[in-house]
This record gives C-alpha cells, sequence and structure tokens, in this order.
C-alpha cells in the first residue's frame, strides 16, 4: 500500500490516537498563523522493547483545507521500555493520560517548542498516586466536562476519580472478567462499561451499578458509546458480534431496553466511534477496513476497504465531526474527510421540488393554451 496525502506510517504499531483540543493547537500556533492545521496524537511502540521498535508518543498534523497529513511526526517523546497502550485527552486541552503496562502517567503540551513553531510533548512531573502499580488499564475516558476520569483494568476492576483531585468516587473489583470500554453519558450521570458478559450501567453519583445489558444468543459485546446529544433521545450504542459479522445495538437509556440491531460488516468489528455531532458511527475490523454510518437509520454511507493492513486500533472523530481518524498496527494512521450527506440529500430535496414546480406550472400553462404552438402540441 502506497502512502496517499491522507493516509502515512509513522514508524511504530499505533494502540492509542485522539485529536488535540482546539484550544491546545490555538496557542500553539499563535506565532504560526500562515499555517494552521489540527494536530493529531499517537500512542505505541513495539511492547517491552525487544522488538528494536520504541516505545513513543508522537504528534502528526493534518490540513483540512489540503486533506494531507505530514510526512513524519512534528513531535516524538520516547517512554522507554513502556509501552503507551490506551489514552484519554482531555476535553479542556490540558493534557492526556496513557496506560502503561503497570501504570497510567499524565502528560502535557509543550508549547516552547519555538525552533519550529509546533506544539510538543512532555512528561509532566505530576505523579497520578491512585493509578501507580495498578496493572495494565484498558480502557481510560473523561466525561464531557473533564470533571471525571474513568479507568479500566485487565483484571476486570472498575475506578472513576474526580479530576484533577484524584478523589475516588467509585472502585469496584470484578465489574467484568476483564473492562474492555469505558464511555459516560454526556450529563456525566451515567457511565456503560464493557467487557465480558452483560453490558453495565453505573450511576457514578450512587457509586453503584444500576443495570445490566444482556446479550443475546451467541452474541459477545465489544464497544459501547453513548450518544453525545443530550435530549430525549439519548441511547446507548453496543457493538455486538456474531459467527455471521458484527452488529450495531441501539439500547434506551429510560428502559435499558434494546431498540434494534443491524448487521453492519461480515468482519469482526475491533474500534468502534460516535460524532460529537451524534450523526455518524464508525467502526473498524479486522481486516483493516473502515465503515460510517448513519446513527439514524444504521444505513452505510462510506466504506474505505483496506484503509490498514492491520486490525484498526482506534477510531476518533474530529471535534467538528469533520473527520475521522483511524489507525492500526501497521503503523498507518489515516484521516477521512466526512462527506456531508445531509447537505447533499438537502440539494436533492430541492430539485426535486423545483422539478415538480416547474411541471405544474407547464401543466397549468397547457391546460390554459398559453404555451407556444410547439410545447403545447408535444404535451398533448
Amino acid at each position: 500500500m502506497t502512502d496517499s496525502p491522507n493516509s502515512k506510517k509513522y514508524g511504530i504499531p499505533i494502540y492509542g490516537a485522539g485529536w488535540v483540543p482546539q484550544s491546545a493547537i490555538r496557542s500553539a500556533d499563535d506565532g504560526d498563523k500562515s499555517s494552521p492545521g489540527s494536530y493529531v496524537v499517537l500512542a505505541g511502540g513495539g511492547r517491552e522493547g525487544n522488538s528494536g521498535i520504541r516505545n513513543a508518543l508522537l504528534l502528526a498534523k493534518f490540513y483540512f483545507h489540503s486533506n494531507v497529513l505530514t510526512d513524519q511526526p512534528v513531535a516524538r517523546l520516547g517512554t522507554g521500555v513502556d509501552l503507551p497502550y490506551r489514552m484519554a485527552v482531555h476535553p479542556g486541552g490540558e493534557g492526556l493520560i496513557c496506560s502503561l503496562p503497570k501504570s497510567c502517567r499524565w502528560f502535557e503540551w509543550d508549547f516552547q517548542r519555538a525552533e519550529n513553531r509546533s506544539l510538543g510533548l512532555i512528561s509532566s512531573e505530576r505523579v497520578l498516586e491512585p493509578l501507580q502499580d495498578v496493572g495494565q488499564q484498558l480502557a481510560l475516558t473523561f466525561n464531557h466536562e473533564g470533571s471525571l476520569l474513568a479507568v479500566g483494568g485487565e483484571d476486570g476492576k472498575l475506578r472513576v476519580y474526580k479530576w484533577p483531585s484524584m478523589e475516588n468516587i467509585l472502585d469496584q473489583d470484578n465489574s467484568h472478567a476483564s473492562v474492555k470500554d469505558l464511555d459516560f453519558s454526556p450529563d456525566g450521570k451515567f457511565l456503560a462499561s464493557a467487557g465480558r458478559g452483560p453490558c453495565r450501567i453505573w450511576d457514578v453519583s450512587k457509586s453503584k451499578s444500576v443495570a445490566s445489558l444482556m446479550k443475546e444468543n451467541d452474541e459477545i459485546f465489544g464497544s459501547c458509546r453513548f450518544s453525545p446529544i443530550n435530549d430525549e433521545n439519548q441511547v446507548l450504542y453496543i457493538i455486538t458480534m456474531r459467527d455471521q459479522g458484527g452488529s450495531i445495538s441501539k439500547w434506551s437509556t429510560t428502559t435499558w431496553k434494546r431498540i434494534k440491531s443491524k448487521r453492519i460488516v461480515r468482519d469482526p468489528i475491533c474500534a468502534f466511534n460516535v460524532s460529537p455531532n451524534g450523526k455518524l458511527l464508525a467502526v473498524g475490523t479486522i481486516e483493516g477496513d473502515v465503515v460510517i454510518v448513519s446513527s439514524n437509520n444504521f444505513q452505510v454511507q462510506n466504506v474505505v476497504k483496506k484503509a490498514h493492513l492491520g486490525l484498526v486500533t482506534t477510531l476518533k472523530f474530529s471535534e467538528d465531526s469533520r473527520a475521522l481518524l483511524s489507525a492500526s498496527m501497521d503503523s498507518r494512521v489515516r484521516v477521512t474527510i466526512i462527506k456531508d450527506e445531509e447537505k447533499k440529500s438537502g440539494l436533492s430535496l430541492w430539485i426535486v421540488i423545483l422539478v415538480l414546480l416547474i411541471a405544474i406550472a407547464v401543466y397549468y400553462a397547457a391546460s390554459n393554451g398559453i404555451l407556444p404552438l410547439e410545447l403545447n402540441s408535444i404535451l398533448k
């Protein structure tokens, strides 16, 4: 696979990725008004370092106007023998947290890279004491306000902290055999956790489980995501897998009952996300395909076959829902611009209305004998 402008290989298997918040970008680009762009942050490496592939956090820049990713990272921060596996970018632009094999570490944006006028990364002096020597954490997420942090471990333990005080408000052993995914509801009241067995719903303020969403027959639950729009139509999406492929299921957040399910792909789904505007869902498969789906009717809007040569490890929509970031163990990072289906469908609707109006006008004119003679004879 050859590189295209929006798809680059950065030399290390990528396990975590995210968009840098616009607040941090504005600070970094104050001295570079001629070259505005968006930054993506990437985490990965060769695990324990025995493969010769270094473990690192990378920053690359993406230019929306030209649909181009930088050929090389604009910044690199090594993490030694520790593989940065999963990450959560703080929504307020403060920095990001990464899970390492035995603990979690906090990193901050470096605004002092005046030599190339780009954003950088530094390892923070701040130590997250409650997350030292806790083993591998497989899921990390902030709530929408950035005031709560949830972490889920390989050992099945679930923890929720107030941020930045790190006051523990939920500490649950054996929430699952192993925690696969976590997501807060838009108002921060609920936390969904996925792992082996049912998907569990936690009332954060009461620090207890309030619902268990059960699988059907031979289903296996994967990722879980709340719709980011907080209204009466609030739903929870869960990836489900069977022998015949990967599906998306939709669940009510009032009754916690399943609303509908639909198979999206034939291959197992290994990555999932929801756009910030709530209109799109994205799945990545073990075969490297990326599929974008309408949240309204589960209709597939775009398929990028073999976007990656290896399984897709992570998917993240940009803050404005204009683009989808995908990464893989094949070291490739891709940004897919979202086609504005709503505008296209709206334009098509206006065209249909215009044609109908013209047809009505022509019929009316013909019936009243006010068309040119040649056209009148054709219509009759």
